[in-house]
């Protein structure tokens, strides 16, 4: 059989793959152009990819009838077109769960670091400019007492915003899905944007959530709150997020995902109100190395026998 890995993985993760046949790792220490992508694929009985792989028609043409999985190395698959592979005979997984921990706590640190300036005054430290304490010195923003409003409330969603209640803050969310009283008070996404003192994004990126954060919608939050998204970058509009941050519209975002990533938004880099991360949120060593193995578990369920661990549903027609 035939693997390709579109990225290199920790080698420990990639042995239970040896036993398979062939192995191909890409070379490159980057993501896999279309071209190499459909160059690398062909014969393949498993694809395991990256969130940055775009794995639709043509890619599966590429590879032929014989690949039966793509193990996606990310709880997200916005990336992957779910139908097409499910057409081609194959299935599509991700890896869920194992970074639920790692991503909240990434939320938590961008949250403290915008509201509280820690990011700012590093630089100002750098810099090398004079600073003395003084009463109004580079005051932040306190969270007890506060509001905060997460938009999606999924397994990241909910460990949010249990980290957040040790904070003192009062929690609202917009969600499918009622939780129970003991996570916070559910309401339609217009209240929790003009309510809320900070907005944490937690929804997958789909047609509906795409731009879901646009200008009306950054209109609606107090001149006072922040952004955090964590999520996916496309769920916000950079455009009206750069001019909503310039203006006053509102007082400072802390990013973690990008909508074109890896560019981001040349409004937003030099703007001092805004905390910018290179897609952290799963950063730790614990969990990127459990998510490699899922990936792998998967592919060896799939080709050996059992089945998938963490296949993804097939979208309804």
């Amino acid at each position: 059989m035939k693997v390709v890995v579109t990225r290199a993985l920790p080698p420990a993760t990639l042995a239970p793959l040896a036993d398979l046949g062939e192995v191909w790792v890409s070379p490159h220490d980057r993501p896999l152009t279309t071209d190499e992508l459909r160059d690398a694929v062909p014969g393949a009985n498993a694809i395991v990819s990256m969130l940055n792989d775009r794995i639709d028609e043509s890619v599966l043409a590429a590879a032929g009838s014989q690949l039966q999985i793509v193990a996606n190395t990310a709880v997200g698959y916005d990336n992957l077109d779910v139908g097409a592979i499910a057409r081609h005979g194959a299935t599509a997984t991700n890896t869920p769960g194992v970074l639920v921990d790692a991503t909240a706590d990434l939320t938590m640190a961008l949250l403290l670091d915008v509201t509280r300036r820690v990011s700012e005054g590093d630089r100002l430290v750098r810099s090398g400019q004079s600073w003395s304490w003084d009463i109004g010195f580079m005051v932040g923003s306190g969270l007890q007492r506060k509001q905060l409003g997460i938009v999606g409330m999924g397994h990241i969603g909910r460990a949010v915003a249990k980290r957040a209640a040790a904070f003192g803050v009062d929690i609202v969310y917009h969600a499918r899905r009622e939780q129970g009283d003991d996570i916070g008070r559910r309401v339609p996404l217009d209240e929790l944007l003009a309510t809320s003192d900070v907005v944490s994004l937690h929804c997958p990126l789909t047609a509906e959530t795409r731009h879901l954060i646009d200008g009306p919608a950054l209109n609606r939050m107090k001149a006072e709150a922040f952004l955090v998204n964590t999520a996916r970058g496309p769920v916000v509009d950079e455009n009206a997020l750069a001019e909503a941050l310039a203006t006053g519209g509102i007082a400072g975002a802390a990013l973690d995902v990008y909508e074109h990533e890896p560019d981001v938004h040349p409004g937003l880099r030099n703007l001092g109100n805004v905390v910018l991360a290179p897609h952290l949120g799963s950063a730790t060593i614990e969990t990127r190395t459990r998510m490699a193995e899922l990936a792998v578990e998967n592919v060896v369920g799939m080709l050996v026998g059992g089945g998938p661990i963490t296949p993804i549903a097939v979208p309804s027609q």
